[in-house]
């Protein structure tokens, strides 16, 4: 290999791992809902979190430490399908990514 091509390379590993990062940094943002006058970042946090509290309403705090009543069960069906889709659509953009390498 001569120097061009180590430099063409590089640059391509550059580029790539530029790519991987904005695509999360889009798809993080993207996880954000609004429900019951709270925000929300979908995700295994909440997921767990919903999960040790008791079926029916509750009391928890949301992304702004605002307290907010829930029903747990609706916020859970809600985060985990706003979380499935983003997750969906960023393994499409990722593969895309890939491919282009």
């Amino acid at each position: 290999m001569d120097t061009e091509d180590l430099i063409a390379h590089a640059r391509s590993r550059f580029n790539h791992e530029s790519a991987k990062r904005l695509l999360k940094e889009k798809y993080q943002a993207r996880m954000l809902f609004a429900h019951a006058g709270g925000m929300w970042r979908a995700g295994p946090e909440l997921a767990v979190l919903l999960a040790t509290v008791p079926p029916g309403n509750a009391v928890i705090l949301d992304l702004y430490e605002t307290p907010i009543q829930i029903n747990s069960e609706l916020l859970r069906g809600l985060a985990m399908q706003h979380w499935q889709e983003q997750m969906n659509a960023w393994l499409i953009e990722h593969e895309q990514v890939n491919k282009q390498r």
